[in-house]
């Protein structure tokens, strides 16, 4: 679903900031924003990564070397740039080789506070929406179970969901503290062109062209899948919204699809016989949650507005774009 025209025209005379805009979900809000014509500075770890996302007749687009962990450092790029709105999809824990606590706080939480201040300090206030668009992720719930809805008392059980948990916390108390529209959306299952390799989509369309075996999980877990492109498009219309100080959205479809059944849309139309998935092959990873439909309750009071893309139609998109990306790097 494309934005809005007026969205499109609020993004055009804006000043953003986005940091981790060369990761799976951050990457696909850079293109989108700078598709709309906003003024944009990329905070990342290497610039090399970041080169494709300058490209475009309509886009603005500087790019900086930050360590989000150098605290002078993220305080002069908001001082330079005075943003209208800062995006932080910087995060570490995603990638299964990304496991040492200190890190995972030191970014998912530490510098969220300090990224929060920062942002109070030097943000455009000229800007009528959010300063401060913060993601978090499902697994700050952690096993609750329940329908899952903003309010809810989470019990993460992994240390990327305690380390998520206290970053959102962190930036709920800053932004009160300064009065600052800030907030943070509640990621989930997020799927699509250019997820990480080893995650499920990734590993089937990478088998498709195999004839191994496909070890899975048992895949009776039931989780809310949503595209990537839903997800950025959400995140764009948190920004323009007006609401209390650290509230929490949950960007959800409000849908729930279980593991096997994903893995066989997906197995279907990429032409796989049933007989290769080998459903309960691997072990139930110790993150998996189990809960009843996700809440965006609130995310269609402040945006009017709920991720619409299908499983099927999400797998499709991503097969087409990975194909069409393929063509154009060996020149077809």
């Amino acid at each position: 679903m494309p934005t809005e025209r007026a969205d499109l025209d609020a993004w055009a005379a804006a000043r953003v900031l986005v940091f981790g805009a060369t990761g799976f979900i951050g990457s696909w809000v850079a293109r989108r924003l700078g598709d709309a014509g906003a003024q944009l500075t990329l905070a990342v770890r290497d610039r090399d990564a970041a080169a494709t996302l300058e490209a475009g007749p309509q886009r603005r687009t500087t790019i900086v070397e930050v360590d989000v962990c150098d605290d002078a450092r993220v305080a002069a790029l908001l001082r330079a740039v005075r943003p209208h709105v800062t995006f932080n999809l910087a995060g570490y824990g995603v990638d299964h080789a990304e496991r040492e606590a200190g890190p995972a706080h030191r970014v998912n939480a530490g510098f969220v506070g300090v990224l929060c201040a920062a942002v109070a300090a030097h943000r455009d206030p000229a800007w009528r929406g959010q300063a401060l668009v913060h993601t978090g992720s499902q697994l700050e719930y952690g096993p609750i179970g329940g329908d899952l809805h903003e309010d809810a008392e989470p019990a993460p059980t992994t240390m990327y969901g305690r380390s998520k948990l206290a970053g959102t916390r962190a930036l709920a108390g800053c932004a009160v503290a300064h009065r600052l529209p800030a907030l943070t959306a509640r990621l989930f299952m997020v799927y699509g062109p250019g997820e990480h390799d080893g995650r499920l989509l990734p590993t089937l369309i990478e088998a498709a062209a195999t004839g191994a075996a496909i070890p899975l999980t048992s895949g009776t877990q039931r989780t809310d899948f949503v595209y990537v492109e839903d997800v950025a498009e959400g995140l764009l219309r948190l920004a323009l919204v007006q609401a209390e100080p650290g509230v929490i959205v949950n960007l959800a479809s409000g849908r729930l699809t279980s593991i096997r059944a994903f893995a066989e849309q997906a197995a279907a139309l990429l032409g796989i016989p049933d007989q290769r998935l080998r459903f309960g092959a691997l072990p139930q990873r110790p993150e998996t949650l189990q809960y009843e439909p996700v809440s965006n309750a609130r995310l269609r009071a402040l945006t009017g507005w709920v991720p619409s893309t299908n499983v099927s139609d999400g797998i499709r998109r991503t097969m087409n774009l990975r194909e069409r990306t393929h063509e154009s790097d060996s020149g077809a």
